[in-house]
């Protein structure tokens, strides 16, 4: 059997090597720059929205109360007229880099750690590195990739968003399974 201490080093280290290609893929590497776009006219926007003094959440536009007030026709109306929107406030202020920085590798960590839970119960000790790195690789690229493929089906994120974050996570999958089939106690 496995136990989760033996596989410390592999959770840290795949943790650390994870945040590492994170901040290339999302800091070196060009192909995320087209994920947002800004408005025609930004700063009509942000005056509309300025003196509503939203605090920091998730609105979307037009609100619905109830579902029964979709077959309202002032609702059906706002829809048909547009904008449809989802929009995520953050808090006023530059955004803090360096608290998301440490979350994300907490999250790292978190995954790391629930990928050698699974690991250590399905895979014995010794275990051929191509079949760890394939289990661990498989388990790693379902944790950061397939959550967010809700957020194009239900909120119209934009599919070649959603790709170029799958193509992260299958990074982030084969470098987590190489650490772990690399340090895999025999």
């Amino acid at each position: 059997m496995v136990t989760i201490a033996s596989l410390w080093l592999a959770i840290v280290l795949s943790a650390v090597i994870v945040w590492l290609a994170s901040f290339v893929v999302w800091a070196v590497l060009p192909y995320h720059k087209t994920d947002y776009k800004g408005l025609p006219d930004e700063e009509a926007a942000r005056n509309a929205l300025k003196p509503q003094d939203l605090a920091p959440g998730q609105y979307n536009i037009p609100n619905v109360a109830s579902r029964s007030d979709l077959n309202k026709p002032e609702v059906k109306k706002k829809f048909e007229e547009g904008p449809v929107a989802f929009m995520t406030v953050l808090p006023k202020g530059v955004p803090a880099m360096g608290k998301s920085m440490v979350l994300s590798f907490v999250f790292y960590l978190v995954v790391s750690f629930l990928v050698a839970y699974l690991a250590s119960r399905t895979l014995e000790r010794g275990a051929e590195y191509l079949e760890v790195f394939r289990m661990v690789g498989t388990a790693t690229w379902l944790a950061y990739g397939m959550g967010i493929v809700q957020d194009a089906i239900w909120f119209g994120r934009p599919w070649s968003a959603i790709a170029k974050n799958l193509l992260d996570a299958l990074i982030y999958g084969l470098l987590t399974a190489g650490v772990f089939g690399w340090l895999w106690p025999g």
